[in-house]
């Protein structure tokens, strides 16, 4: 799968025109141009989960990138205070205003498609590394339901982290849920075909380095890490979120072992 790049790093682009919003996401996502001439899918830190969606986003989105697999590009997207003024909607007026300064974007990969399950067979080894990633990042959004993937050239692509990390909802006992299991994996949508788990997971915890996670947790801005109601410095919510990552990695074995036995309903 190549050599992983242990320092990511993520483009800044200009908003400059709100084209329409994505209203099948719950958290009002929209299509938008910045001044590179791409199109982007724009997510907002003005959203009810505020900044910590944007924070899953990013942490789940870069590792899933350092695995090997496919996720459009992340830029952070800039909202001019004057940007979308014009715009008649008042929800979403009040979105944009809410959401000034640092946001994030998903590269639009124009003409992709929904993934379908009854459509598209995924091979074994390709679902159990999607697997391993959302057993790893506690993703609770890939189910038959909604399963948060696009083909796009004949290819799979990994779309929406943003139910990722959902530990950062309550930091209450943060530590047990680094090291617990991940039950909501028995929903997944390609756990059926995942029957290589144990040689992804001696993989995987190799490719995820120290380096690497520090480096990934590092790009999470400052004005995502400044909380109404929390005393702790941006430093100190970084440092929990690798901790996390750490842990979580350390414990593989106990997450896999959930997505092993929750695979026997299938056989």
């Amino acid at each position: 799968m190549g050599q992983v790049n242990e320092a990511p790093e993520l483009r800044t682009v200009n908003v400059t025109r709100y084209i329409t919003p994505l209203r099948e996401g719950g958290s009002l996502p929209a299509l938008a141009e910045a001044d590179d001439g791409f199109r982007y899918v724009l997510k907002f830190r003005g959203t009810g989960h505020g900044p910590k969606a944007l924070i899953s986003e990013l942490i789940g989105g870069e590792v899933a990138r350092a695995l090997g697999l496919r996720v459009p590009e992340l830029v952070f997207a800039e909202l001019d205070e004057a940007f979308g003024r014009t715009e008649g909607d008042e929800e979403i007026q009040d979105l944009l205003k809410a959401s000034q300064g640092s946001n994030l974007a998903l590269h639009f990969l124009q003409g992709a498609i929904t993934f379908d399950p009854a459509v598209t067979v995924v091979e074994p080894v390709l679902a159990s590394r999607i697997v391993w990633l959302d057993a790893f990042l506690t993703n609770i959004d890939r189910t038959v339901r909604n399963t948060n993937m696009l083909m796009w050239r004949r290819e799979l692509w990994l779309i929406d982290h943003g139910s990722c990390l959902y530990f950062q909802h309550s930091w209450d006992h943060w530590e047990q849920h680094a090291k617990g299991p991940f039950p909501l994996i028995k929903d997944h949508v390609l756990l059926p075909q995942a029957t290589a788990l144990s040689e992804v997971d001696a993989d995987f915890k190799q490719r995820l380095s120290p380096t690497l996670l520090a480096n990934i947790v590092r790009l999470v801005p400052d004005s995502w890490l400044v909380w109404e109601g929390s005393d702790l410095s941006p430093e100190a919510i970084r440092a929990v979120y690798l901790e996390f990552l750490l842990i979580r990695v350390a414990h593989s074995h106990v997450f896999i072992q959930e997505a092993q036995h929750a695979r026997q309903a299938f056989v």
